[in-house]
């Protein structure tokens, strides 16, 4: 059953750059605008991230994005079609993204309740270890397992240990040298 087609090159193409110029507006006019600090700060000669280096990030990965948006609507011939499979494969990514939300935002405050001392709470542990990591590994390695998973069809052992180890990769990356940066859930959103 298909629900519509319609040709996504042109549509690809006008969208990435809409993207790419968003982007561009929110890099270069309203991130200065509105952010005080840097993308990095020095502060008594330790490097800290900046209030710029989030939104900075995320800029650019919008910006990138737009650019492949362009570069595959300028080089595909192929039509979108919408059916009953491709709605249902759309619903499970939707499952997977709020069983991730609710990974990263519920196990640390679920396991400092069942393990942690008595009269603990995950609100003042939230900048310790390991109750920081929590959340941000099991909702991390679960959202990449997860993903593999679904487009191999099937879970793997490897999909479990590639979730784990990107997880532990980005807490080595991003966590560590900065002793300012809280992970999600824990930082502010």
């Amino acid at each position: 059953m298909t629900i519509g087609t319609h040709s996504n090159t042109k549509t690809n193409a006008i969208l990435g750059v809409v993207v790419v110029v968003l982007a561009l507006i929110i890099g270069f006019i309203w991130i200065p605008a509105d952010i005080d600090t840097g993308i990095f700060e020095k502060a008594r000669r330790r490097l800290e991230i900046g209030d710029a280096f989030a939104p900075t990030l995320a800029t650019t990965l919008l910006g990138l994005g737009g650019a492949l948006l362009i570069a595959e609507g300028l080089t595909s011939k192929s039509n979108l079609k919408v059916d009953a499979r491709s709605l249902v494969f759309a619903l499970g990514l939707l499952s997977v993204f709020a069983i991730f939300i609710a990974l990263l935002l519920w196990t640390g405050p679920i396991l400092v309740a069942l393990f942690g001392a008595e009269g603990a709470e995950y609100r003042l542990l939230r900048d310790t270890a390991p109750w920081k990591y929590l959340g941000f590994i099991t909702g991390g390695t679960f959202i990449v397992a997860a993903l593999i998973s679904f487009m191999e069809q099937r879970f793997t052992i490897k999909a479990l240990v590639i979730g784990t180890v990107a997880s532990l990769a980005m807490i080595i990356l991003y966590d560590l040298p900065f002793d300012d940066l809280l992970l999600p859930p824990n930082g502010d959103f």
